[in-house]
């Protein structure tokens, strides 16, 4: 199990920072996640471990943002490992100011949004795997994916600069 937990590593990382926002709650999640998950290798099933340690760091953080454990938005991430990675390689994943604009959209959407938002379009999941994983009927991982990209094409389209470029 610990070999195929460390192929999962870097997707984990990429959807901590994606949930929190936050590099230094995005470490702590991350690590708790790993920690948690070595601990209750006994309790995997043997069927989808990626699915069972995101399901283990959506509780975690559900339980975090609950808790009122979040970490002042005053310190955010600058460089949000994984989240440019993520794509094709388009250039423009590769601008700093592009990137810190998605991370402050993605900060306007709620944890709930945020998470099926980044399961499906960041990790590739489908609407069934979501459901299984954040024990949520289809139907509500169809609605609040539909809500998030609403919200984010919202927060982006206010953010919006205009090229002054002549023609």
């Amino acid at each position: 199990m610990r070999a195929e937990l460390m192929s999962h590593l870097p997707a984990l990382r990429r959807y901590a920072y994606g949930l929190t926002g936050n590099r230094d709650a995005a470490e702590d999640l991350f690590q708790a996640t790993v920690a948690r998950a070595l601990e209750n290798q006994r309790s995997w099933r043997g069927i989808n471990l990626r699915g069972w340690l995101f399901a283990i760091m959506t509780n975690l953080n559900r339980n975090r943002v609950r808790d009122g454990r979040r970490t002042p938005e005053s310190v955010p991430f600058e460089d949000a490992p994984g989240l440019a990675a993520a794509g094709d390689g388009a250039e423009e994943a590769r601008d700093p100011l592009l990137q810190r604009r998605l991370v402050a959209a993605l900060d306007t959407l709620s944890p709930d949004m945020r998470a099926v938002l980044l399961l499906v379009v960041l990790e590739g999941y489908s609407y069934g795997e979501v459901a299984r994983v954040l024990e949520i009927p289809m139907g509500t991982v169809m609605s609040r994916l539909s809500r998030a990209r609403r919200g984010l094409a919202t927060a982006l389209r206010q953010d919006n600069i205009v090229s002054m470029t002549q023609r």
